[in-house]
Formats: structure tokens, C-alpha cells, sequence
């Protein structure tokens, strides 16, 4: 049996002189190796560990309770977001009702591009929403979470450069371990029929795609909110509303559409 990997996380009481090294011996003497460590958010400490089997993390579960200025929060198999964490120092705030939709800050990027970069690397069909305002950095991260990942990108609606409003691709071009980046407004508002009937050749392949502005994509076809695994929210500042007023205003747009707006 191989090595195990395992997350401890755990808060302190009391931040005395030693106690990380008292912990870190605990770990050493028990043949527990501490792979990662950092803080992760106020008075918590997390690690990555690897061990030989699950008799050594219940000795230490118990040794643990034994100490007065630590409480364990977590000791488990390791999660993506806990693994985030650790690298990052901080936890990805996620929405207390609807356990998909994760919040994310302009001044957060890196995080983000990191998590998404994770997501990608799965296999199979992922439906990624992605919402916010102009220039925030949507399709940027997008791309670049996708240079992460080793993946190549294909836009399918996007104003990033130009419009673009593809009706169908090449043949290579239909490949499992592509990201399909569609814009949801550029789609709603600008395509005709044959593009919609490529998204939904796309939708059937088992391949990750990202939607940016989910809302208005769903208000307009047959897919529902619900058919998104993630739903990712980036603001400038954490205050930040997301609103899609300019949008609702076909007043606003000329012959060149909304493409002025840079969405």
C-alpha cells in the first residue's frame, strides 16, 4: 500500500513560543511527514501530511485531543479547497446557501486561476458559470487558469479581441481536453441558429466548458442554473454589485451591438 496523503487543520487557543515545533515533533515521532504548511485563515493552521497508513493518523487524532492550546477542526483526506489553502494561505469564500458558487476579488486572480486551473485538469463534462462585471479579468483567467492546465482554449462567443460567433469548428478542434469559452450575452443576443446547435453538440461532449455571464445564458435557453457544476463570482472589491442594467437596455447598443461594452 502507498503512501497516504491527509489535511490537518487546527485552531489555536494559544499562540505560545514552540507550540508549531511541539506539533512538528508529535508528526516526526509518530513517522508523519508534513508536506505543506501555512496559515489559512485567523488562528488556524493548516497541513498537507503523508503517511504510511490510517493506523498513525489515529494515534495522532488522539494525541491531539490531549492538548490544551490547539482544537483539531479538520483531519481528513485532502479536498481541493483545502489544498488551495494551503498553497495560498487563505480559504475561497463560498456562499453559505448554494455550496457551488464560489466569490473571488480582483486582487485574488492568482487563487482563482489556480482553481479553476484544478478544475480543468478533471476529466469529463464540467459546466463552469462564471459571473462579472466589465474588465474584471473573466476570460483572462480563464485563459490563463487554461495555460495552467495544459489545455488548449477555444472561444466560441467572445468579444475579448474581436465578436466572435463560431457556428462549428474543425475537426480536431472537438477534443475532450479542450476549455469551450462561451459569452453568454454575445450568444443570446448576436448568434442564429447554427451556433446555437454547435453549443449544444458541445454540451453533449465530455469536455469542460465556461460561460461568462451564466444569468443571461440561462434567461434565454433551454439550460437552467442548476446544470452548472460551479459557478464562479468576480468582483473588483468585495462590495461590488454584479448587474446586467446596461444589458436589459437594447436602446444602448448600436448596429455593433453590446461589443462596445467590452463584456
Amino acid at each position: 500500500m502507498g503512501k497516504q496523503e491527509w489535511y490537518l487543520e487546527y485552531e489555536i487557543h494559544i499562540n505560545r513560543p514552540g507550540l508549531l515545533g511541539d506539533v512538528a515533533s508529535l508528526l516526526g515521532m509518530l513517522s508523519i511527514n508534513i508536506v505543506t504548511i501555512n496559515g489559512v485563515r485567523d488562528s488556524r493552521r493548516g497541513m498537507l501530511l503523508l503517511c504510511d497508513n490510517n493506523e498513525q493518523i489515529e494515534r495522532l487524532s488522539t494525541i491531539l485531543q490531549t492538548m490544551d492550546n490547539i482544537t483539531v477542526t479538520k483531519l481528513r483526506q485532502p479536498k481541493l479547497l483545502d489544498r488551495l489553502a494551503v498553497r495560498h494561505g487563505r480559504y475561497i469564500q463560498r456562499d453559505a446557501d448554494d455550496k457551488k458558487t464560489f466569490r473571488f476579488v480582483r486582487d485574488e486572480l492568482g487563487l482563482l486561476v489556480d482553481f479553476m486551473a484544478e478544475i480543468f485538469k478533471e476529466k469529463g463534462h464540467k459546466l463552469i458559470g462564471i459571473r462579472g462585471m466589465p474588465r474584471v479579468g473573466k476570460t483572462e483567467s480563464i485563459v490563463a487558469a487554461s495555460v495552467c492546465a495544459n489545455k488548449r482554449w477555444l472561444f466560441v462567443s467572445s468579444t475579448l479581441i474581436k465578436q466572435t460567433v463560431r457556428s462549428q469548428l474543425i475537426e480536431d478542434e472537438y477534443s475532450e481536453d479542450n476549455i469551450f469559452i462561451i459569452d453568454g450575452i454575445v450568444s443570446t443576443r448576436r448568434a442564429n441558429e447554427r451556433h446555437w446547435q454547435l453549443i449544444r453538440e458541445l454540451m453533449r461532449l465530455e469536455a469542460t466548458k465556461v460561460v461568462e455571464h451564466p444569468d443571461i445564458f440561462v434567461r434565454h435557453t433551454e439550460y437552467t442554473l442548476d446544470d452548472f457544476d460551479y459557478i464562479i463570482e468576480l468582483r473588483h472589491d468585495p462590495n461590488e454589485e454584479i448587474t446586467y442594467d446596461v444589458i436589459d437596455q437594447p436602446s444602448l447598443f448600436g448596429n455593433d451591438g453590446f461589443s462596445e461594452f467590452d463584456f
